[in-house]
């Protein structure tokens, strides 16, 4: 982890001494700011990307959140949303037009999709493929953005970044990314010629479960154009509260990271053992290809894996899942706790997945959850 990762998440940009030496940055809970005369409030509203006037648009607190998660992930600028969806929503409306055209690479989060399907209606189209498919076969005249996740958040899959941005920028293609199972910390994909990254600050950011929020962090130019088509226009503003908790979240997400991947690297392990278990998906088991686009792109492993079952059935992933007593049943990850679920359906739909987000518990305890599902397979 690089050191100057844990400086910018604990003091960068702080400026306490404007603050009366405050250790936690004031939350700027207010809608609107004044102005002592019409000239100076005339003159903010020509620079609304600088000044601060109405909490939609810029506010001291989340300001403090944009310049550190912007220098977290080496880029110029960042915006923050009131979602990950806001930040997603935000990003595909300020840059597609009609007739424009999106290539996706590997799972794209289910939200995301619906989106786009519903950009149907307004003349965009979408389609996707794996990481290791042949890139050059599935772009178009019409390509105008690459939606990458890598790794992906159901089975974990990885692209090569660097492949794929080259061949982009060759074409003139803009390339997004999500980069939420990694963090800015575990893999930082602007380095590798990216041109946006988005978070969701729901998942290891915020960290506790208690928040939710978004970041497209690119360059300046990119991140004024989705403030002004985007995020004024659809107004999915962060809330200053909400900021505050994620900047609370950042000050451990250094120490968090580190215990989710050691737990994680435990459970993938133990899992890979199992003689029930047919596949573990987590990236640092990762073969071939994939296992060098690993190497060269991360720099540490999250929490959130994936497995299949010998003989899967919904019955049989049902009868596992219910009987842990530590992981808890729920959708997103990234929080402190320890969760399971499953896409597959009782109709038998649904990939027969079990999907761990794997917490802060100590480990032990974490695999003894697990041998009890294990044990009720069959029950």
């Amino acid at each position: 982890m690089d050191p100057q990762d844990r400086h910018i998440c604990s003091h960068a940009f702080e400026q306490r001494q404007d603050h009366h030496g405050a250790v936690a940055p004031p939350v700027y809970q207010t809608s609107i700011f004044t102005f002592p005369d019409l000239e100076s409030f005339s003159r903010a509203q020509l620079a609304e990307r600088e000044r601060f006037i109405y909490s939609r648009g810029l506010n001291p607190t989340v300001k403090l959140l944009e310049d550190k998660l912007a220098a977290l992930e080496r880029g110029q600028a960042c915006k923050a949303f009131a979602s990950g969806m806001g930040a997603i929503s935000a990003t595909l409306f300020s840059l597609l037009k009609h007739g424009d055209h999106v290539l996706r690479i590997n799972q794209t989060y289910g939200p995301s999709v619906e989106l786009l399907d519903h950009m149907a209606r307004y003349g965009v189209s979408h389609d996707g493929i794996a990481g290791d498919q042949q890139l050059t076969d599935h772009l178009r005249p019409e390509t105008r953005l690459i939606y990458i996740e890598s790794p992906s958040s159901l089975r974990m899959e990885l692209a090569d970044l660097e492949a794929i941005s080259a061949i982009a920028r060759k074409r003139g293609i803009l390339t997004l990314i999500d980069n939420t199972w990694a963090t800015p910390l575990f893999q930082k994909p602007l380095t590798h010629g990216i041109d946006m990254v988005v978070h969701s600050l729901s998942k290891y950011i915020g960290g506790h479960s208690d928040v939710v929020g978004g970041a497209v962090i690119a360059d300046a130019k990119l991140i004024d154009r989705l403030f002004t088509n985007g995020h004024q226009l659809l107004g999915a503003a962060l809330s200053p509260h909400s900021a505050s908790l994620i900047l609370r979240g950042l000050r451990t997400l250094p120490v968090r990271m580190a215990e989710h991947q050691r737990n994680a690297l435990a459970v993938a392990r133990f899992l890979a053992d199992h003689p029930q278990v047919a596949a573990v998906h987590h990236p640092s088991l990762a073969k071939g290809a994939a296992a060098d686009w690993a190497a060269r792109q991360l720099h540490g492993h999250s929490g959130l894996l994936s497995l299949a079952l010998h003989h899967p059935s919904y019955s049989r992933i049902a009868n596992f899942i219910d009987a842990l007593e530590l992981m808890r049943i729920g959708v997103s990850w990234g929080g402190y706790e320890s969760l399971a679920l499953s896409p597959m359906r009782p109709d038998g739909s649904g990939q027969p997945l079990i999907r761990l987000a794997i917490g802060l518990e100590h480990i032990d305890d974490i695999i003894d959850d697990l041998e009890r599902g294990f044990a009720a397979l069959d029950r």
